[in-house]
């Protein structure tokens, strides 16, 4: 595999990951108590997007290697 398409292939699939990833640590305002009026409760309160990056990273580059392995094996 190419340099430039394993860089392509992990960002793709960086940015895939990421929406399954984003939920898990988003908390809605009803849970914390704190609902601002004219907003819906199931909004989300507040996102630690550096712990969500790092995460989604570490996740990517797992998968990664994986995808990585079976092109490179055949």
């Amino acid at each position: 595999m190419r340099t430039s398409v394993a860089v392509a292939t992990f960002f793709c699939l960086w940015f895939i990951t990421l929406f399954a990833v984003l939920p898990f640590f988003a908390h809605t305002q009803e849970e914390a108590g704190e609902v601002v009026p004219g907003t819906p409760e199931s909004a989300p309160h507040k996102i630690n997007l550096l712990k969500v990056f790092c995460v989604n990273t570490v996740v990517t580059a797992i998968a990664f290697a994986g995808i990585y392995t079976v092109i490179a094996n055949i």
